[in-house]
């Protein structure tokens, strides 16, 4: 860490970031963490049905998708991307009316179940339910830009325990073999619901699957948000140069339940959730920022007074959106609408 004495603010130029670019980092953890926090206190209300959350993942996901080139590169996030896709361009309003399914909602109209999101605007493609098929999708999308030299490229996320479906490998060789410019991030929360990584995967990390396709495999502390732009950064640059992709593995951590119909408790010792505290990347890189200067007093009650504006916003915002219409059910699932009128009407 390039820093002197307190007050004299380095700690960005490593990694050519800003003291804004860090500031803006934090601010999205931060958000995501808020937005997290207030589903499930909607969803405890009876307010939204289904909660599945990325609380212990943000800092990875800021710092992951933070090299890549907002409205021209693509992401095909999973359930638990509220950070990566906040950091591409997503608004707290579109994640909350994703959770509402409304009309509103921007991710499928609220035709998707909570935490599926998707932007067109932005270029993120919509999550599918059957997990690992993002991969599929995101290494498709990396083939149309290496045959139409757009120079974009693709990254897909997931967890650990879907990075054990066959769409990965069939995916990923076929991405290595062609040199696609696509980028693979698993975060690894060692937990596949109730399954713990020792009973999903046979080796330490999954990053050592890389070398059975011949690419790079990463692993990086998910905890330091800095460490994880710094490979995705490199990631992301190979695969912009033609030397196609990198299998990204970053160790976070799962603050809470697999999502809000499961009890981790059954299955995870006090002592161990407690542990699980320590790896949480919202307060270590508060705490990092502050240390340098960064962060002062002011900026961060500034900070943390728009956040909260913003959550509410976003929930008042969902809240007074109408649900979508029962007629247009049939949107999108037919090439035409098909025919609604009751028999005994019909011409």
């Amino acid at each position: 860490m390039a820093v002197t004495k307190r007050g004299e603010t380095h700690l960005g130029e490593p990694y050519g970031l800003s003291d804004a670019d860090l500031v803006e980092m934090y601010r999205l953890v931060a958000l995501a963490r808020a937005v997290d926090e207030r589903m499930w206190i909607l969803n405890r209300a009876g307010r939204i049905p289904f909660v599945i959350s990325g609380q212990g993942h943000e800092g990875a996901q800021v710092g992951i998708a933070w090299p890549l080139q907002k409205g021209h590169d693509w992401i095909a996030p999973f359930y638990r991307s509220i950070a990566t896709c906040l950091t591409f361009g997503m608004s707290p309003r579109d994640i909350m009316t994703a959770q509402y399914a409304t009309a509103a909602d921007p991710s499928s109209g609220g035709r998707q179940m909570p935490g599926h999101y998707g932007s067109h605007e932005h270029n993120i493609v919509s999550v599918s339910s059957p997990v690992a098929t993002q991969l599929l999708h995101a290494v498709g999308i990396a083939l149309a830009a290496k045959i139409r030299k757009t120079g974009q490229v693709a990254m897909t996320t997931m967890g650990e325990g879907s990075s054990n479906q066959g769409d990965v490998h069939e995916g990923l060789n076929f991405a290595a073999i062609h040199k696609l410019p696509f980028v693979f991030v698993v975060e690894n929360n060692g937990y596949a619901i109730s399954v713990p990584a020792a009973m999903q995967v046979s080796v330490a990390d999954v990053a050592e699957r890389a070398a059975g396709y011949g690419i790079p495999g990463v692993v990086v502390d998910g905890a330091d948000v800095l460490a994880c732009y710094v490979a995705s950064r490199d990631a992301v640059a190979r695969a912009r140069a033609g030397h196609g992709p990198t299998l990204i593995e970053a160790k976070v951590t799962r603050l809470t339940a697999h999502s809000s119909d499961d009890q981790q408790t059954k299955y995870r010792s006090a002592e161990e959730l407690a542990a699980e505290k320590g790896h949480d990347a919202l307060p270590r890189f508060r705490a990092q920022l502050r240390d340098t200067g960064v962060l002062t007093d002011e900026l961060e009650a500034r900070l943390a007074a728009e956040i909260k504006a913003a959550v509410e916003d976003a929930t008042d915002y969902a809240e007074a959106q109408p649900d979508p219409d029962p007629a247009t059910a049939t949107r999108f699932v037919y090439a035409d609408e098909p025919d609604t009128t009751p028999p005994g009407a019909r011409a």
